[in-house]
């Protein structure tokens, strides 16, 4: 009696054995199966956009020079003087202009440099800076720089503290737009893949969006700038 026993317990363990290997067959193949059939599309969508400025930095930087301390500050005030006026005159208001404390060098302090006697002791650099909304009205203004120039003030150029800056704030706004028009492009291109490949576009499996860059749109005109966008976008492809 122990032996049918034992030998219908064997008899049962091995169906179930058995049972077990081809079900985990059957599932190990439809799963390679089923990744053969996942096929997919990876396509990239451009947006470009061109736009002004919305804020122009301009500092304005000269220098002076003189023995005399008092005489070196007043003169640094006559021109600062001219230059407020010239701008006042030109259509750019108090608000949007700003004067900084003057940078005075006192050579004959300086413990390193070489034994030749400097023609002036002390040396100044004054910053005047234009922060304006009014890109136009300013870069008018720039062209007419020379004109203090010839009254003596003597500018200081391709300084990196001296350099003008456009500014574009409108990012938030031009965003949506962009993304969809990105993402319309790469779905165009997606389409055409299929379409080539004689295949149907599905359902997106991932998307991704790149980082938005705000560069200039040459060195001619720096006060348009180029906005770019790159949304990565994968498809399922069926046939």
């Amino acid at each position: 009696m122990q032996g049918n026993n034992k030998a219908s317990a064997f008899i049962l363990g091995a169906f179930l054995a058995f049972g077990l290997i081809v079900s985990g067959y059957l599932l190990g193949n439809t799963a390679i199966k089923f990744k053969e059939y996942e096929r997919t599309v990876t396509v990239k969508g451009l947006s470009e956009q061109e736009n002004k400025a919305d804020i122009v930095l301009w500092p304005i930087q000269f220098t002076m020079a003189d023995n005399s301390l008092e005489q070196l500050y007043g003169s640094i005030e006559a021109s600062s003087d001219l230059i407020n006026n010239f701008l006042g005159k030109n259509g750019i208001t108090p608000a949007e202009i700003t004067f900084s404390i003057p940078a005075i060098t006192d050579k004959s302090a300086q413990r390193y440099g070489n034994n030749t006697k400097a023609e002036f002791r002390y040396t100044a650099l004054q910053t005047v800076t234009v922060y304006s909304k009014n890109i136009d009205i300013v870069r008018k203004v720039m062209g007419k720089l020379s004109e203090l120039g010839k009254k003596g003030i003597v500018f200081t150029v391709d300084n990196y503290q001296s350099r003008i800056e456009y500014i574009f704030t409108r990012l938030n706004q031009v965003k949506p737009e962009m993304v969809e028009e990105a993402t319309r492009k790469a779905r165009e291109i997606a389409l055409k893949f299929a379409a080539d490949s004689k295949s149907r576009l599905g359902k997106i499996k991932r998307a991704s969006q790149g980082q938005f860059s705000i560069k200039s749109r040459d060195k001619n005109n720096p006060h348009i700038k180029k906005v770019r966008v790159v949304s990565t976008v994968e498809y399922y492809l069926s046939d």
